[in-house]
């Protein structure tokens, strides 16, 4: 007799952790040895952690310090400093009491949409996005409603978009910079859409883990326009600090206390190191803006270089380290054209089926978070591909 399993345990995978997974078998072959796998395909920033991160972890290291439990909203002294970081980067006052200390965005996202739905409620968001977005609300029993965008709305929802669903949904998440198109929403958008969602009833999400990563077009948060938005962050890429699986969340007042009981259970805190590390990364800017001016060099020699190696529709790229591409008059499907660029080309890159189930057969995504030297090879590969 076969035993039950969960609706949860039926959850789509994340694509580009099986592109990942190719790569690396790939990069293990003898083949590899004589050309190296550039590796386009994932979010990851090529550097690791700050040097006075690494400087701050190693002094915990050698202390007395036995590094147990934090609050389960975090250590005070982090939440303190990530409230300042509010007045420094968006002249907005945010109590600290209203940041929550999470495991990497990726663990404030079922934090927020627990705390703030109920399974059945539906939450509205466009396509292309990142996908775990929608595994996670519907391993959850959540609803999501894709709006499809295109580059005419700058791959970002808007209010029609919205206004078109009957009844309202629930929530509403937004990405800017989004990925996979590091498309933005302007100040003046992100405002009208977090006014419409308070005065409508609809629960905004925002996702900002991107900000710091922007290109001559500012970032505005939502917590500046709406007491309800739940804003979710992370060290992860600015802070250059994926592996820590540390972030934090901004709530509004009503969902301090149900988050924090979650955590609780779900979580007890995030891992108490990298907190400590979190703490320092924000001593570390100048390091992480000389990235981010590297991560500005290698944007625009994709934006230069990929129209002449044959992509020449490209998202507008305002922010993030990621371009995606039209691939359709190729006519291949992405994941075979990724496939026969990984093997034949030693470029691994992401589908576009990751990010738009509809549509993502057209789309390739390419990741420019790699060492500047790696994009300058993949570039003359592609132009060597289509030359």
């Amino acid at each position: 007799m076969a035993l039950k399993t969960g609706s949860g345990a039926r959850v789509p995978p994340f694509l580009v952790m099986d592109i990942i997974a190719a790569a690396n078998a790939l990069a293990a072959t003898p083949a590899a040895a004589a050309r190296r796998v550039i590796r386009m395909e994932v979010g990851q920033p090529g550097e690791g952690a700050a040097a006075g991160v690494r400087d701050a972890v190693a002094a915990v290291m050698t202390s007395c310090n036995p590094l147990g439990y934090t609050e389960a909203l975090g250590r005070p002294d982090l939440r303190t400093r990530i409230a300042a970081h509010y007045a420094d980067w968006y002249d907005l006052a945010v109590p600290s009491a209203r940041v929550a200390i999470t495991a990497g965005a990726s663990a404030g996202f079922p934090l927020a949409f627990l705390a703030a739905f109920e399974p059945g409620d539906t939450i509205a968001l466009a396509t292309p996005c990142y996908p775990p977005y929608l595994n996670i609300m519907t391993a959850l029993g959540l609803k999501p409603l894709l709006l499809p965008a295109t580059a005419a709305t700058g791959f970002q929802p808007t209010i029609a978009m919205l206004e078109t669903l009957n009844p309202a949904p629930d929530g509403l998440l937004i990405a800017s910079p989004a990925n996979p198109t590091g498309s933005m929403l302007s100040s003046d958008d992100l405002a009208a859409i977090a006014r419409h969602c308070h005065a409508h009833g609809i629960r905004l999400i925002s996702d900002e883990i991107y900000h710091g990563l922007t290109y001559g077009k500012p970032a505005a948060t939502a917590a500046t326009f709406s007491p309800s938005a739940i804003i979710i962050n992370s060290f992860s890429k600015y802070f250059s600090m994926t592996g820590w699986r540390i972030g934090w969340m901004v709530l509004p007042e009503d969902l301090i206390r149900p988050v924090e009981c979650l955590a609780q259970n779900f979580f007890i805190c995030a891992p108490h190191i990298s907190q400590i590390a979190a703490l320092a990364a924000f001593d570390c800017h100048a390091e992480l803006r000389s990235r981010r001016d590297a991560y500005a060099r290698s944007r625009t020699l994709l934006l230069e270089a990929l129209p002449r190696a044959g992509f020449p529709r490209l998202s507008p790229a305002d922010g993030a380290f990621y371009l995606y591409a039209d691939i359709s008059s190729t006519g291949q499907d992405s994941t075979d054209f990724c496939h026969a660029l990984l093997h034949d080309h030693h470029i691994a890159t992401t589908p576009g089926h990751d990010f738009d189930p509809a549509r993502g057969g057209n789309f390739v995504r390419f990741s420019y978070c790699a060492a500047e030297a790696d994009i300058g090879e993949a570039v003359r590969r592609l132009q060597a591909k289509q030359g």
